[in-house]
């Protein structure tokens, strides 16, 4: 991705989040974020877009063979999890003392037609 500047992206690792789209799509389970691709704009999931990698037998891995592990996917798949909702949830940033933290939006706070 090339941008003039580093984008600000509201997941990071060690968060609980929701994935909202392709083939592990499950809007309920929260699973947790093991990496940040901020370059790629992608994450990669605990348990999400398990991939089969056939590895060579090498000096750190004598047998070699078949493992299965996680490739990334894009951030816009992914959404925050809150607990008190049970379920994705958008965030702000608000600026309290001197810090920002990122506040989840409730539905009465999210605007649109009702």
């Amino acid at each position: 991705m090339k941008a003039r500047f580093k984008p600000k992206f509201s997941i990071r690792k060690g968060d609980n989040v929701v994935v909202i789209a392709g083939d592990d799509k499950d809007l309920t389970k929260p699973r947790v974020v093991k990496e940040v691709l901020v370059d790629k704009a992608k994450v990669i999931v605990e348990g999400v877009n398990i991939i089969t990698k056939h590895t060579k037998p090498s000096a750190q891995n004598t047998r070699g063979g078949i493992v299965k592990r996680e490739a990334p996917i894009h951030i816009s798949n992914v959404m925050l999890f809150d607990a008190e909702q049970k379920a994705g949830a958008r965030i702000s940033r608000v600026r309290k003392d001197g810090k920002i933290e990122r506040v989840f939006k409730t539905k009465k706070t999210q605007g649109g037609k009702k």
